[in-house]
């Protein structure tokens, strides 16, 4: 019988409800104090899980929880960059 792997759950910063890790989105504030989305989910420094989807973007935009959570401002282009990740 095979052995069933666990699926690793986050949880969304702005909508707080818990996804599958592979199914969101990772950004991360690196030790140099920028700002970037991870796509694989190794890079280094401290990061924050978001949903794909257009409405949990916009509230983390309106809400600014990317901000408190990363302890620094986090760009605009960073939300337009995940909000045309999820578009395409």
């Amino acid at each position: 019988m095979p052995k069933v792997r666990k699926i690793p759950m986050r949880r969304c910063l702005a909508t707080n409800t818990p996804h599958p890790k592979g199914e969101m989105f990772r950004i991360v504030r690196t030790p140099e104090g920028e700002v970037k989305i991870d796509p694989v989910g190794k890079m280094n420094g401290r990061g924050a899980y978001l949903s794909k989807t257009e409405e949990a973007i916009a509230l983390a935009m309106k809400k600014k929880v990317l901000d408190k959570e990363l302890e620094v401002t986090v760009p605009e282009a960073i939300y337009q960059e995940l909000l045309a990740k999820v578009k395409s």
